[in-house]
């Protein structure tokens, strides 16, 4: 598991993925002393709301996307 204080920002949704993963399994594992363990699950639920929030702007940037293809797409079709 990467040692990273909550604070640290994740350099990509990838990485901040991966992370959790590792988190998780180290987790599951169940080898953690307990302070290691809080350390890791406040480390989580950092990541868990970073990636949920780059999850959130991609679907945004992927509606304005789409309405805008929306548009050009219906206007191409009346230049026919």
């Amino acid at each position: 598991m990467t040692r990273q204080t909550k604070s640290e920002k994740p350099q990509s949704f990838e990485a901040a993925l991966a992370e959790l993963e590792s988190i998780v399994a180290s987790m599951e594992a169940g080898q953690l002393p307990l302070e290691a363990s809080l350390n890791a699950y406040k480390r989580g639920a950092a990541l868990l709301q970073y990636c949920q929030t780059a999850l959130q702007e991609a679907q945004q940037q992927v509606r304005i996307l789409e309405a805008n293809t929306l548009k050009n797409f219906i206007g191409g079709d009346e230049n026919r």
